[in-house]
């Protein structure tokens, strides 16, 4: 898939007040230092689409870019160590989880992990609510770029030794860089084949 337009649409707090345009959408979440919102550009090739920041936890409301005027891309606030109040993160943690459980256009969840760093207690909690309120997602490993690729391997390794401790089935995986790109065209893919699978079941 080619992104040939990707537009800002909306920013709110509400699921209710998304989009009403029955597109498809596809989530994209992590931990507040994450590098999201670069992905986010690089993926749309559009570098100030999503707004990057050195503090992390920048995000702060669900906002929607359409893409290809075809289906949105959604990047919700991220979770972790944002330096915000214990009432905001607990708004931030509502805010999010209604979106995920109410939001009838939402096909799949991005679930963003430091490739860097060891199973973090924080993300495994968060892909093991998702499983078990089963909303489909798929790991997306980052800043791939920042160490070499056998020291990648042995992260998404060790992550999946964690995770076949209490999953069956592994989630689908991607490995990706902001800065070279990669991973990005096999996301873009992805959602293409879902896109598709949508269409022919609707025929």
């Amino acid at each position: 898939m080619a992104v040939s337009s990707a537009k800002f649409v909306i920013s709110n707090t509400d699921h209710r007040k998304c989009p009403s345009e029955k597109l498809p959408e596809f989530a994209f979440i992590g931990r507040s230092n994450v590098g999201k919102s670069s992905l986010i550009n690089a993926i749309t090739g559009h570098s100030k689409l999503a707004k990057t920041s050195q503090r992390p936890g920048k995000t702060q409301l669900i906002n929607h870019f359409i893409i290809n005027e075809e289906w949105f891309l959604v990047d919700l606030p991220g979770y972790g160590f944002a330096k915000v109040s214990k009432e905001q993160r607990h708004k931030f943690t509502e805010m999010i989880s209604e979106y995920l459980l109410n939001r009838e256009q939402l096909q799949c969840v991005f679930v963003l992990i430091d490739s860097r760093l060891p199973p973090q207690p924080i993300d495994l909690e968060f892909l093991q609510w998702l499983g078990e309120v089963q909303v489909p997602f798929v790991m997306v490993f980052t800043k791939a770029d920042k160490q070499s690729k056998n020291k990648t391997a042995s992260s998404i390794a060790l992550y999946n030794r964690v995770m076949r401790q209490k999953w069956e089935e592994l989630p689908m995986q991607f490995v990706t860089s902001a800065i070279t790109q990669e991973g990005c065209a096999e996301i873009l893919q992805y959602i293409e084949f879902i896109n598709k699978e949508i269409k022919n079941n609707t025929k």
